[in-house]
């Protein structure tokens, strides 16, 4: 983990107003409040709009993002989850569908989808990333912050 070269934090300019919904896994919960406690700051500071669904994992986040992104109601999407590496591919499987789906989320729908799904080798990896007291790096607030910029980086483009 390098956290060399991450943007500064603090509000998005021009994202006041935004609707964003956060999109979060509900596996690990020390390290998916950690997340969430981010997401929720950084939007908080960018004065954005925030509706919040839980899903079961992160195998699970795409297919949300996706129907929201399809609805119209919001400018943004976070995904928020935590995969730990374990004896059996699952874990290489589960990272990949996230992010491929995520991906196409974002691509097909033109929504930004901001990408805050740990992929850990163990616990103490995931916790370090997840803006504990304590931890190296808050990638939930990272995740929303992208996802802001984004939107107002598109904000005059017309959507597909």
């Amino acid at each position: 983990m390098s956290g060399s070269g991450a943007p500064a934090t603090g509000a998005v300019a021009g994202a006041g107003g935004l609707r964003v919904a956060v999109v979060a896994a509900s596996w690990h919960t020390q390290v998916m409040d950690g997340l969430l406690d981010g997401a929720r700051r950084a939007l908080a500071d960018s004065l954005a709009k925030v509706v919040l669904i839980r899903v079961p994992g992160t195998f699970e986040l795409p297919v949300a993002a996706s129907r929201l992104a399809a609805s119209g109601e919001v400018d943004a999407i976070v995904a928020l989850g935590v995969v730990i590496r374990g004896g059996t591919p699952h874990f290489d499987y589960v990272c990949s569908a996230a992010t491929d789906g995520l991906t196409s989320v974002s691509v097909r729908t033109g929504v930004p989808v901001g990408f805050g799904v740990l992929t850990c080798d163990d616990d103490a990896q995931a916790l370090d990333r997840a803006g504990l007291p304590g931890s190296k790096e808050d990638k939930g607030y990272e995740a929303a912050q992208a996802a802001l910029a984004t939107a107002v980086a598109l904000r005059h483009l017309p959507r597909r």
